[in-house]
């Protein structure tokens, strides 16, 4: 069984060389890129990946973008700011060498962040598993705003052991501008475009009941300072995205 490992990218530059290196064990590597004014097409070519170039098209589209210029049906999806793990590495080997009959569709992969120089185990940010290893022929990329994510089509779906290592988040100016540019957002809209609906009172309160589920209910906690920051941020992400849907409520109705 050959797969394609495919990775989206706009001026990861800092980030691409390791992703691609961590993928040495794919049969192709394909990067498609959102016009980056760095060198992240260049590096990728350097370390042989396949490098094409699409203007944005939204996370969910760009990335099924990315498994249609593939050349084999069987795809791992990494982040730019991802890296595949030894232990992980490891056992997709072990499944290229299997049967291909007696594979599933795709594979649950649970991912470590590390935030503020730590691993993160609580916060509701571990497993967060995500299907990253599937057969496209019956699986793909859901068409939504945010949080994309892979619909399996036919077939089972099941998990693999190790990690893939997530450092998305450089620091709390970088986590503070991701919320307020790119998450809150795209969520706010997400949830307009549903026809879910806010309040005033929703507004207020979703900040201090998100940091209460993210500190206590979820053990972040147990996550020392970085679990703090995490929920103080998970608490603005939602105060914003109220905020932001609140908003638009209120110009649907002029």
């Amino acid at each position: 069984m050959k797969i394609s490992a495919t990775i989206i990218t706009f001026n990861e530059e800092k980030n691409i060389e390791q992703a691609i290196l961590s993928l040495s064990w794919a049969d192709e590597i394909v990067v498609v890129d959102s016009n980056s004014t760095d060198r992240t097409v260049e590096i990728s070519k350097r370390l042989g990946a396949k490098a094409v170039i699409q203007p944005w098209l939204g996370f969910s589209k760009q990335k099924q973008f990315a498994v249609d210029q593939a050349e084999n049906d069987w795809i791992f999806s990494l982040d730019a700011d991802e890296i595949v793990s030894k232990g992980l590495a490891d056992e997709i080997r072990k499944l290229s060498a299997m049967d291909p009959f007696s594979l599933a569709t795709a594979y649950r992969i649970p991912r470590l962040t590390f935030y503020m120089e730590r691993a993160i185990r609580h916060s509701g940010w571990y497993p967060d598993s995500q299907i990253r290893f599937f057969d496209r022929r019956n699986a793909k990329w859901k068409d939504v705003l945010i949080h994309e994510s892979i619909e399996v089509l036919a077939g089972r779906m099941e998990y693999l052991r190790n990690d893939i290592l997530h450092y998305s988040i450089e620091n709390a100016a970088h986590h503070h501008r991701m919320i307020g540019e790119r998450y809150a957002p795209l969520a706010a809209k997400q949830m307009f475009e549903k026809g879910r609906t806010t309040t005033q009172f929703r507004v207020r309160t979703a900040g201090a009941i998100t940091f209460l589920q993210t500190y206590l209910l979820k053990l972040g906690f147990l996550d020392g300072f970085p679990g703090y920051c995490i929920a103080r941020f998970a608490a603005h992400h939602a105060f914003m995205k109220h905020l932001l849907l609140w908003e638009m409520q209120c110009q649907a109705k002029k």
